[in-house]
């Protein structure tokens, strides 16, 4: 017989209405959650801290509330996975490093308190990237998660937010939270079969969350579907939560499914030089995707992008690095810490960068934000792939290359993006799309998310 509570895959919202209705409890969910991740972590690794005794603890305080009607909205009860590069007062935040390992957080950041906040429960740190700056999702001291994907070949699980994606397509965690420089919500979600969504910088606040690029770093919300992102994400933004369960008892704002929301739209697609960077399988998987697009209205028109995708995405990746450096050197000018020597030769490259090429290169981003941003008028929004292959094998990794080419480009022109899972490879590896919109229009791209994800139909797990 079917039990939600013990349904490791079972959608927050669902969760969320459950607990409301006294069908189920929070203290269930939480205790099937850690009896997941203690079958499971020992060969994926996604955490880095798990919070047995005080995550249960605090559900079983839920419990109470939910008895005695105190709900705090639709986010009160459930379990969700922090990203260790977000502060925990109290708590060990070590930004994905070796040498960061006794490191206790003085302060919680707005995000968390806002998560906290509407009754969510933190179940555990998950790995990083050593300071968030890689997007294979690898870590040579404090061990690389395993894609649930492949259980028999150890793949990419992407990053930096590699634990999350782990932790979050296998089961072991409800939602968590990511952080995007380059495309570290958006990579791991679409290696891992998920739904992650980029915002734009001035979307939400990023204090309380380790500084990689502050030019450039943004959270982010890494969920199984457009239903729970849009959940987590209002929460995130700091909304209302008796007003976020009222659009979803409504079906309302970011949680009415509208399958109209494409027609009419001008959508901007790849041309065949940016197609030529993809694998087969994602272009067969995007294109079965456009085609449905199409069908429900959209009008497809070749986007050919003023500035080649891969300029932008190596611009980016040097603000990131130039930054990246002047905020840890300490660690990485250091000969005795114990760095992660890929992570290290990325820092040294930002080292090599003089104060006058970063002073320039920003003063060219506000005018190349200008070029892409006219020719992008008359377009509703962008689609490419998230990635251009499958996740590969972690023994295929070149380091010195970045799977970025599709999501960097948009941190560095400060567009949003959703990464959405499309079809899966011959292999039977996730694909994925990314729609990409203007700054401020988040809720725009959920719910053209909520309708794709519709459409498409995709409800397959890996085979844990």
């Amino acid at each position: 017989m079917y039990n939600l509570a013990e349904d490791p895959y079972a959608s927050i919202v669902e969760l969320s209405k459950a607990f409301r209705d006294k069908k189920i409890l929070p203290s269930q969910v939480m205790a099937a959650q850690l009896a997941r991740i203690e079958a499971l972590e020992p060969k994926l690794g996604s955490f880095q801290a798990v919070y047995s005794e005080t995550a249960l603890n605090a559900a079983k305080a839920a419990d109470d509330d939910f008895a005695n009607d105190r709900s705090r909205g639709p986010f009160h009860g459930i379990p969700f996975a922090l990203k260790d590069l977000y502060e925990l007062e109290g708590h060990i935040t070590t930004c994905g490093s070796y040498e960061m390992l006794e490191r206790v957080s003085q302060k919680t950041g707005t995000v968390t308190r806002r998560l906290l906040e509407g009754g969510g429960i933190v179940i555990g740190k998950t790995k990083s990237v050593e300071f968030g700056l890689g997007a294979w999702g690898t870590n040579l001291h404090m061990g690389t998660p395993w894609n649930p994907w492949d259980l028999e070949n150890q793949r990419v699980p992407g990053g930096s937010s590699s634990g999350s994606g782990v932790a979050v397509a296998s089961g072991m965690a409800m939602c968590a939270t990511g952080s995007d420089t380059g495309g570290s919500v958006r990579l791991p979600a679409a290696y891992c079969g998920l739904v992650g969504l980029k915002v734009s910088k001035k979307c939400i606040p990023t204090d309380g969350i380790m500084t990689l690029s502050k030019t450039l770093d943004t959270p982010g919300p890494i969920t199984r579907s457009t239903a729970d992102l849009a959940l987590m994400f209002s929460i995130m933004l700091g909304l209302d939560g008796p007003h976020i369960g009222t659009d979803i008892s409504h079906g309302s704002g970011l949680f009415g499914v509208e399958m109209e929301i494409f027609k009419g739209l001008k959508l901007g697609v790849l041309d065949d030089e940016e197609r030529a960077f993809c694998t087969a399988d994602v272009l067969e998987s995007f294109d079965s995707a456009l085609k449905i697009l199409s069908a429900l209205g959209a009008d497809l028109k070749v986007f050919k992008s003023p500035i080649a995708y891969d300029e932008m995405a190596d611009l980016n990746g040097a603000i990131t690095m130039y930054e990246g450096y002047h905020n840890h050197r300490a660690y990485y000018d250091d000969p005795n810490k114990i760095m992660d020597p890929n992570v290290k030769k990325r820092m040294f490259t930002g080292r090599a960068l003089s104060a006058q090429s970063h002073a320039e290169r920003i003063e060219k981003r506000q005018g190349d934000q200008a070029v892409f941003q006219a020719a992008f008028s008359g377009f509703d929004a962008l689609l490419t792939p998230t990635i251009l292959q499958p996740a590969i094998k972690l023994s295929d990794v070149d380091e010195d290359k970045n799977p970025g080419h599709f999501t960097r480009p948009f941190n560095y022109i400060d567009m949003c993006a959703l990464s959405l899972p499309t079809a899966y490879s011959a292999e039977g590896l996730p694909t994925s799309i990314q729609i990409v919109l203007p700054a401020g229009q988040e809720g725009f791209a959920v719910k053209m998310g909520s309708a794709l994800e519709a459409a498409l139909g995709i409800s397959v797990r890996p085979k844990l």
